[in-house]
């Protein structure tokens, strides 16, 4: 009976230390599981950053390379002298600018703009608007001024080109 008790006994003892054994073993992988578990998430999560940080800056790229048009808010008059070829000049503009930031400066400084367009149109007199070529000569000469007062006012001219969208003489 002695040796029943002993066998017993250390079968208890076995058994507590196979316990002790697993529980240690469970610790231990759980927490190795989480730290390789933890460290790829933060990988991914750095990754997933760099890919929207990418996808940020070639939005902002594609919008400051992005081609816009402007519609100037409102005619340009001109009046010509008696004995020209008209006595009135109404002309509507457009431009075409490439970014979002270009149109804002043009919007910001379009009263420059439109002082220097107005001049433009009275130097060119009503008798040299009457031909295509007149016209496209005058085309010119306005986008040349704009170009003029984006590069004095911010340093670039990314105005591209500018078309009539109405152009009445009387």
């Amino acid at each position: 009976m002695a040796e029943n008790e002993e066998v017993e006994g250390e079968e208890k003892k076995s058994s507590k230390l196979i316990i002790i054994i697993a529980v240690v073993l469970l610790i231990v992988g759980g927490g190795a599981a989480y730290y390789f578990m933890a460290g790829d998430s933060e990988a991914v999560d750095g990754e997933q950053a760099e890919e929207v940080e990418e996808v940020i800056e070639d939005e902002e790229e594609d919008a400051a390379n992005e081609e816009l048009y402007y519609d100037m808010s409102q005619s340009l008059i001109v009046n010509f002298p008696k004995g020209s070829g008209a006595s009135l000049i109404q002309v509507s503009v457009s431009l075409l600018v490439k970014g979002t930031e270009t149109l804002d400066a043009v919007k910001k400084h379009e009263p420059m703009i439109r002082n220097n367009l107005l001049m433009a149109i009275s130097a060119k007199g009503a008798a040299n608007l009457k031909t295509r070529e007149g016209k496209e000569a005058l085309r010119e000469t306005m986008l040349d001024e704009i170009g003029k007062v984006m590069e004095r006012m911010t340093r670039r001219n990314k105005v591209k080109d500018l078309f009539f969208t109405a152009f009445v003489m009387q």
